[in-house]
């Protein structure tokens, strides 16, 4: 199983790589206390040993020799602490400490003034240290015996305070929820243009940005909405041109109809008409194209299903004879927000092809999920080439060379039907069936 660690999102992205230079950060804070703390800690212990050793020192150094061990066993000593006075050094188990850790407590010693009694750096032994727990001294005195002073050393603790890790945590946690808040915050206006990007893409009349917001992110609004309506003039542009010239065709067409008529040849004029009929109906269908192109119809709430009875009904109606190979399959009733003239449009587009080109057609309404609704668009007829599915959604291209002029299709059903489709947010695709047939399927927005 494969983790993931780098995120998708710039979000996520960007909180990883702030949350990694936190714990950095951190970490190299929480490891110079400790350092601190540890340099406090020996220099404690140096100054409270050097204190209780050079007590016992003087007094060794004021009292008679005979009388030492006596005056020894009166002092008053903390329970891990032993003195006692000898001819020669000590001999611990224990290896010399390190002469760096020497000089915190031979530094100390030689500050505490003893009148008379000085102790040269040379006449001092020290065994052991913090990591062995105790220590081990022997401090020469002035008639060349040895005070031997063995006392216990609790370990360097860096984390002493029982609070203190509990308020690194907590800190460490504020700082991380305040960083994903942050980065959320400042991610947002480039998740919104996404979303406004999307639904340019879907609809080219989609709102515009709200322009407001840090400059940056204003900035970009503007270009975005500037973007956007340069397009959906473009668009517009295209489409009126479009729609203008299949307007004027019709005259002429109507006036080639009518001079077809004085044509003699009874075969010839026949032809002529023909041909006429068909232009005709490309002009209609290009008009329609872009009526739907420039449709500004509101969103209102439907009964889907309803719809899709109500167009197998009057595709029915339209083909007497594929009545029994016509029928709706799904829920009873469900209501979607949509622009209901363009989306029946739409399904009558492709039921319409499913009679013509294959027999019948089976329409199934899918129960919501993943806040989509799907409906599939089932024929028994010979499919099409697998290098032609994506071509037929271009305006004009037939794909199958079965479909005659006799259809009546002129190659803009199944465009119109995508772009009234995305414009509702969705969209539509056709796969081949096994072992024959087409399915379209569309997927709208709940």
């Amino acid at each position: 199983m494969t983790i993931r660690l780098w995120p998708a999102s710039l979000a996520g992205r960007t909180a990883v790589v702030l949350l990694v230079g936190l714990v950095a950060v951190q970490g190299a804070g929480l490891t110079i206390h400790a350092l601190d703390r540890l340099d406090v800690q020996r220099l404690a212990q140096a100054r409270d040993l050097s204190f209780r050793a050079s007590g016992l020192y003087r007094a060794m150094a004021l009292t008679d020799p005979a009388r030492r061990a006596e005056v020894l066993d009166r002092m008053r000593h903390p329970p891990d602490l032993s003195a006692t006075v000898s001819d020669a050094p000590p001999q611990p188990d224990l290896p010399e400490m390190p002469p760096m850790e020497q000089r915190l407590i031979r530094l100390h010693l030689n500050m505490v003034p003893f009148s008379d009694a000085q102790m040269p750096w040379r006449d001092i032994v020290i065994y052991g240290g913090p990591p062995f727990g105790r220590v081990v001294m022997g401090l020469r005195l002035p008639d060349g015996t040895w005070l031997n002073i063995a006392d216990h050393l609790d370990p360097l603790r860096p984390w002493h305070s029982p609070t203190f890790l509990v308020a690194f945590v907590l800190m460490t946690l504020a700082a991380a929820v305040l960083t994903l808040w942050t980065v959320r915050r400042l991610i947002a206006p480039v998740r919104v243009l996404a979303e406004a990007a999307e639904a340019l893409g879907r609809d080219v009349n989609a709102p515009p940005l709200p322009e407001t917001g840090p400059s940056e992110v204003r900035t970009a609004a503007i270009a975005f909405n500037t973007m956007a309506m340069r397009i959906r003039r473009f668009v517009q542009d295209r489409t009126e041109l479009l729609t203008a010239i299949g307007h004027d065709l019709r005259t002429p067409i109507t006036r080639l109809k009518l001079r077809a008529e004085f044509v003699e040849d009874d075969e010839q004029r026949a032809k002529i008409l023909a041909d006429l009929e068909e232009l005709e109906a490309m002009v209609s269908a290009t008009l329609a194209f872009g009526r739907d192109a420039r449709s500004t119809e509101p969103l209102s709430p439907i009964d889907l299903a309803e719809l899709l009875r109500t167009i197998v009904d009057e595709v029915g109606d339209a083909w007497p004879s594929a009545q029994e190979v016509l029928r709706y399959e799904g829920p009873s009733h469900l209501t979607l927000q949509v622009r209901p003239l363009s989306l029946k449009r739409a399904f009558v587009n492709l039921v319409a092809n499913a009679v013509h080109y294959g027999g019948g057609a089976v329409v199934r309404l899918s129960t919501p999920r993943f806040d989509s609704v799907v409906v599939e668009v089932e024929d028994e007829g010979p499919g099409i080439p697998a290098a032609e599915i994506d071509r037929v959604f271009e305006p004009f291209h037939r794909g199958d060379p079965s479909r005659s002029r006799e259809t009546g299709g002129v190659g803009l059903g199944l465009p119109i039907a995508r772009n009234i489709f995305r414009a509702h947010g969705g969209d539509v695709t056709l796969v081949n069936r096994a072992p024959r047939g087409l399915k379209a399927t569309v997927t709208l927005p709940r």
